[in-house]
């Protein structure tokens, strides 16, 4: 059976994720991947998660006119909703082949749509969090908290999908949330950034937008699982929902001013150019992941923290205190762990009743 996994175009957890398969359960593509080509596919994953924190980090304490948060995720879901539909256009190989689908599995399936209103509401809760935490936390320790999603998500695969984890897992979980702790402990502040920041508010938006990408994440991989339907026509369909869902939060949030000054106030090139990296750049990294192994992406989220590091040093004055530092290092130490892969202890079981047998044989 083919394992599913939550595959985001960035750490930060950029707007809903783009579900694929496992590669360590898919077979390995026919053709050979030259180390050259994985090294790129590393760098792409890594700058993007880096660049997406930094630059939305940026936005939120820099620009003069403030943009509103919930447009952004908006837009963010029509545009991901136009780069599936135009990949499943290529998966089925003609327009008329692509309309049947649409209208078979999208427009005609609204109970599929209903269903897929449930992560797609969780999703826009999450994406809208990471601006909230963003607007309260340095890029690198959004960064290094963020990764609570790790323990959050196997958790609800252990709860959800009765999954199992190895010791090492179970360990590593428990020294990632350690390492969190120490980095929360006395948070580095930021020098440069003059806005007014809430610390504990942004860690609280990042505890809502963990325990979001944990649930909706596994509840995803639970609907793929029920039927054969097209991974991509599964995220037409949860892009279709998510669009509905923003506007929705538009409304509730932000509609009276948003009559007022109008749903692109306040957008400048850098605002865009987050969009572009939660869209375009997610989509992307989805695609490219899958000729990565686990240690790769624990590598890719390590490089990611650092380079956020450095770039909140240079941009926003950031000042690295010993507990991040220590913490930061745990964290990346954790990561690295909980992807190893996990021993296969049915051969060993199998040759340890032979050698039994045969020694009872003797006997």
């Amino acid at each position: 059976m083919v394992r599913w996994e939550e595959r985001r175009g960035t750490a930060g957890g950029s707007g809903p994720a783009v579900l694929a398969p496992s590669a360590s359960t898919m077979s390995p593509p026919k053709e050979n991947v030259s180390l050259l080509f994985k090294l790129y596919c590393l760098t792409v994953m890594t700058l993007v998660a880096a660049t997406y924190t930094v630059a939305l980090r940026y936005t939120r304490t820099v620009e003069a006119e403030l943009y509103f948060s919930t447009t952004a995720v908006c837009i963010t879901e029509v545009i991901k909703l136009f780069l599936s539909v135009g990949i499943l256009a290529k998966e089925t190989g003609s327009l008329a082949r692509l309309i049947t689908s649409l209208k078979e599995n999208v427009f005609g399936s609204p109970t599929e749509l209903l269903k897929l209103s449930v992560p797609s509401l969780v999703y826009a809760l999450q994406n809208n969090m990471a601006f909230v935490a963003l607007s309260n936390l340095d890029a690198a320790v959004y960064q290094v908290t963020y990764q609570l999603k790790i323990p959050c998500t196997a958790l609800c695969t252990v709860l959800m999908l009765n999954r199992t984890l190895s010791k090492l897992q179970w360990f590593s979980v428990f020294m990632l949330c350690g390492g969190v702790t120490l980095v929360q402990w006395k948070p580095a502040q930021a020098t440069k950034v003059q806005v007014e920041q809430n610390p504990w508010l942004g860690f609280g938006a990042i505890a809502v937008a963990v325990l979001c990408s944990g649930f909706a994440g596994v509840y995803f991989e639970k609907v793929l699982k029920s039927s054969d339907t097209s991974l991509w026509v599964r995220n037409i369909q949860l892009y279709l929902s998510g669009i509905v869902v923003t506007l929705v939060g538009v409304y509730m949030s932000d509609g009276a001013q948003v009559m007022e000054k109008g749903f692109f106030y306040g957008y400048t090139y850098y605002v865009w150019f987050v969009i572009f990296l939660a869209s375009v750049g997610g989509i992307y990294t989805s695609v490219v992941v899958k000729y990565t192994d686990n240690i790769m992406k624990g590598f890719s989220a390590a490089a990611a923290i650092v380079l956020s590091t450095v770039a909140s040093v240079i941009l926003f004055g950031l000042q690295i205190t010993v507990t991040f530092s220590l913490g930061a290092l745990l964290v990346c130490i954790s990561i690295y762990l909980h992807g190893l892969p996990r021993q296969d202890t049915t051969k060993i079981q199998t040759s340890e009743i032979k050698s039994s047998k045969e020694r009872l044989a003797t006997v």
